[in-house]
C-alpha cells in the first residue's frame, strides 16, 4: 500500500502511517528498530531496496531522507515536504517513510525525522554514500545509537579511512569493514590449527579498496607483525599471506567467489567466501547496536605503518642534459702600439 502526500507535515505522516496498517488489518507495530537513509534522488532506490531486503530479518521502519537542492534563491527560500508512505508488500516486513525535503527545510532534516522515530526503539543512521565527516556530530547522526557509513563510496577511499579514524565516536562502523568479516573469521580459525606464531603477513588486493586495507591493519594491530599491502587486479581481495615459523598461511580469492586455504601439512580446502551484496552487509551491522571496539582499533591503526600501502609511483623520465655551450670567446688584448696610437 502506497499513500502519496504532497507539501504534509511530520503529523500528517503519522497519521497516513496509522491507517494504512489498519487498513491492512496490522494495527500493532512489531518493528524492533529505526533505520535512517541519508540519500540523493541517483542513489534511493538501490539504498531502499537493500534495506528492505535487511528489514526481512530484522524489521525496522525505514525512513529515507532525500534533500532536494533548489536552484534558484527564491525557490532555496521555500520550505516545502513532500512524502510518499508505504505499508504491507511495498515496504518489506516493516513501513518505509521517504522524505523529500525541498528548499531552506533540507538544512533542518532533523526536525523532520524525531517524531518519525518509533518509540523506545534504537535508531540507526545509514548513510550509501557522502557521509559527513564527522557523522556523531551531524544532526541526524547524532539521534543514533549506530551509525554506518561506507568508505568503499568515497572518491578517495584511502583518505576516507584517515576520516573515519579521526572522527571515530563509539557507535560508528563502516560497510567496508563488514566486507571483511568472513576472511577474519577464516583467517582467525586457520591460526587456531598452528602453534607457531606469525612473523609477517602480505593482503593482497585491487587498488582504492578500503577492505584491503583494514584487513591489513587489522592483522598489524591484532599480531604486532609487519604487513605489506600489495595490489592485484581484483575483484576486492584476493589473497592473504601470513608467513609462520612452521610454514606459511594461504588463503587465496583468484575469482571474487571461491577461495583456497593452504596450510604447512594439510591437504589445500576449497571456501566459500563470495562478495556479499549491500543487504547482507547491512542485516549484518544491524545485529549490533553496542560499539564495535575492534573496528576502532583497526581504523585507528592508520595505514601509513603498513608496508606498500600503494601502487609505486612512475618516476618521472629525466631529459638528458643539454650538452654545454661552448664558452664566448674572450674579447682580444689590444697591442701597446693600437693604445698609444688611439691616444
Amino acid at each position: 500500500m502506497k499513500i502519496d502526500l504532497t507539501e504534509t507535515t511530520s503529523s500528517k505522516i503519522n497519521q497516513a502511517l496509522v491507517s494504512a496498517r489498519r487498513a491492512i488489518g496490522t494495527p500493532a507495530i512489531g518493528m524492533v528498530l529505526t533505520l535512517v537513509i541519508v540519500t540523493d534522488e541517483e542513489n534511493a532506490y538501490d539504498a531502499l531496496k537493500s534495506a528492505g531486503d535487511a528489514s526481512r530479518e530484522h524489521p525496522s521502519r525505514i525512513i529515507a531522507v532525500i534533500k532536494r537542492v533548489s536552484r534558484s534563491p527564491r525557490s532555496r527560500r521555500d520550505a516545502r515536504l513532500d512524502a510518499e508512505v508505504r505499508v504491507g508488500s511495498d515496504a518489506g516486513t516493516g513501513e518505509t517513510v521517504v522524505l523529500r525535503l525541498h528548499g531552506e527545510l533540507a538544512n533542518h532534516a532533523q526536525s523532520v525525522v524525531l517524531p518519525l522515530l518509533l518509540p523506545d526503539a534504537p535508531v540507526v543512521v545509514w548513510w550509501p554514500q557522502d557521509a559527513p565527516a564527522d557523522p556523531a556530530k551531524d544532526p541526524l547522526g547524532a539521534l543514533a545509537q549506530r551509525r554506518i557509513t561506507d568508505a568503499y563510496a568515497a572518491e578517495h577511499p584511502g583518505r576516507e579511512l584517515a576520516v573515519r579514524a579521526d572522527s571515530y565516536t563509539p557507535g560508528d562502523t563502516d560497510l567496508a569493514w563488514t566486507r571483511i568479516t568472513p576472511w577474519r573469521s577464516m583467517l582467525a580459525a586457520s591460526l587456531d590449527q598452528q602453534s607457531a606464531r606469525v612473523v609477517s603477513a602480505t593482503v593482497e588486493g585491487e587498488s582504492e579498496n578500503p577492505s584491503c586495507e583494514l584487513l591489513a591493519m587489522w592483522l598489524a594491530d591484532r599480531l604486532g607483525v609487519p604487513v605489506e599491502r600489495t595490489v592485484s587486479a581484483g575483484p576486492g581481495l584476493t589473497a592473504v599471506r601470513m608467513e609462520t615459523k612452521n610454514g606459511v598461511i594461504v588463503l587465496d580469492r583468484p575469482d571474487g567467489s571461491l577461495a583456497t586455504l593452504s596450510m604447512q601439512g594439510q591437504p589445500d580446502r576449497a571456501v566459500a567466501l563470495k562478495r556479499r551484496d549491500t543487504a547482507e552487509l547491512l542485516a549484518e551491522e544491524l545485529r549490533r547496536l553496542d560499539p564495535d571496539n575492534t573496528y576502532a582499533s583497526t581504523v585507528r591503526f592508520g595505514t601509513e605503518k603498513l608496508g606498500g600501502a600503494a601502487e609505486p609511483e612512475r618516476a618521472e623520465p629525466v631529459p638528458a642534459a643539454a650538452p654545454a655551450a661552448a664558452p664566448a670567446p674572450a674579447p682580444a688584448k689590444k697591442s701597446a702600439a693600437k693604445k698609444a696610437a688611439s691616444k
